[in-house]
Order: C-alpha cells, then structure tokens, then sequence
C-alpha cells in the first residue's frame, strides 16, 4: 500500500471519466447531458476537470478530504450523492504542451461526489464546490499493472451508506474492476486522445481538460476518477444528509486488503 498525502495532492491536477459503466448516467439523471456527445461503442462520453491547482475560480480551490464530505452552501436542493469511483494515480509524460503519457502507479477508493443539478452547463459545475467537497482513501495499492489478468484482476469496488441512526445500507453494487467499460491501458490511450483533442462546446457539458492541465503548469501528476459504477435501489433515490457516513471501498478478494475511504457529511 502507498500513503497519498493530501499536501502532495495539492499540486495534481484531478478529472474524472464520464460514462464509464454502464448503466450509471441513466440512474443519476444525466444521460440527456450527452445527447450532443458521439462516442465509438462502449467508450466513455468523454473527461471533465475537478481540480486545476493555481487555476482561479471554482476548478482552482482543492476539494479534497479523507475523512469529511462538507454540504455545499446554497438555497437551492442539495441533491449530494456519492459516486463511488476508482481512483487512478498517474505520472504525467509531457511533450511541450502534449500529454504523450500516463504512468499509473496507484489505484484506491475515491468519492467524485455530486450535486444533481438537472441542465447544468458542464459537469465541472456539479463536481467541485470548495473544500471538502470529494473524497480520496488514505490508502491507494500501489499497482502499475492494469492488465486483465494482472494484480488488479481480483480487486472490486462497493460502497455503502451509514446514516445518522447508525444503520449501514448498501449505496454502490459491489463490482469487478474489470466490469469497467475502458480499464487498463485502453482506457489511459483514451484518456491521451481525449486530453488532445477534446475541445468541448457550448452544446456538450465537456470542457478542454488538456488546456486547463496546461494552464495549471503542466503538473506531473494526475488523480483520476475513472468513473462511477452502479448504484443500488437506495442509492439511486437517496440523497446524503448531515451526520451520514459515506464509505467507498476498493478491496482484494485474494489478498483481504483494502483501501477504504470513510467520509462524514457536515455541514459547511
């Protein structure tokens, strides 16, 4: 196991995949989002930026926690779900301005928390809302082997939801690494084809997460959400509330271990 410092995370930069199990846009509402968006067969619908350190606005102020998930300040409907992902630690080969690689290096549990905003502009506008808005597991499997048959074969990826009475439901279907629909090293040449020519439009809810990586300093290192999986019933219609305990794990069938992610939601 590898330690992510959250000191360290400050100078990644952190985007995440759309779209990459299916079934989960249509639970969360935001299938119609991509009607603009083409893609080829299974692949994903495309990236989106979370975290673009010493950008300004919203992208530039660091929302990452291990242990707090904080209620967004506003009027409006929260609508807070967790999005129990994987979280993918690349190195970042550049080219001048050219992503030409991403060495993975570690995997563990990651919460791409949201906010359902139905007819939000882009994705970003759901993702980040200051401090303590997402969540990484303290503890990441160090693995540069995504192979099918490698070490991540035997791991999974569940998520559950303790409420404030101290009641533990299912929130996430317990899944195989490999039921995601772009793994491994399919998925990091997407991801390297989309950071070069995925522009974004006024018409999609993408945006040109390679130009924000360049304007960020060109960081060498990425966390990357490689997408959510399926959630269950509950989960699907349940919203998060002060005092609820979001855990996300990611765990080895062969091994026992785990990177466990345990978030509580306060509020501010």
């Amino acid at each position: 196991m590898i330690a992510l410092d959250l000191d360290d995370l400050h100078s990644w930069f952190g985007f995440g995949v759309a779209g990459n199990f299916a079934g989960h846009l249509e639970q969360a509402g935001e299938a119609a989002d991509f009607v603009n968006v083409t893609s080829e067969g299974t692949a994903p619908k495309g990236i989106f930026p979370w975290y673009a350190p010493g950008v300004g606005g919203q992208l530039g102020q660091f929302p990452l926690s291990h242990d707090r998930i904080a209620l967004p300040a506003s009027g409006e409907p929260l609508n807070l779900q967790i999005e129990p992902e994987v979280g993918l630690a690349c190195r970042v080969v550049w080219d001048g301005d050219t992503v030409v690689t991403l060495e993975p290096f570690a995997l563990g549990a990651f919460n791409d928390c949201s906010i359902r905003r139905p007819g939000a502009a882009k994705i970003s506008d759901k993702k980040n809302w200051g401090t303590d808005s997402k969540g990484v597991a303290a503890q990441f499997f160090e693995i540069s082997d995504l192979t099918p048959d490698g070490p991540t074969a035997t791991l999974r990826l569940v998520c559950f939801l303790r409420d404030a009475d101290g009641h533990e439901h299912a929130y996430g279907v317990d899944s195989p690494l490999l039921g995601y629909s772009y793994y491994g090293e399919v998925l990091l040449d997407w991801v390297v084809e989309r950071l070069a020519h995925q522009k974004g439009s006024p018409d999609t809810p993408l945006e040109d997460v390679g130009g924000l990586m360049v304007a960020a300093g060109r960081p060498e290192h990425v966390l990357i959400g490689i997408g959510a999986t399926r959630y269950t019933e509950l989960g699907e219609s349940t919203y998060l509330q002060p005092g609820d305990e979001a855990i996300v794990r990611v765990y080895d069938t062969e091994s026992g271990e785990t990177s466990e992610l345990r978030q509580t939601v306060v509020t501010g």
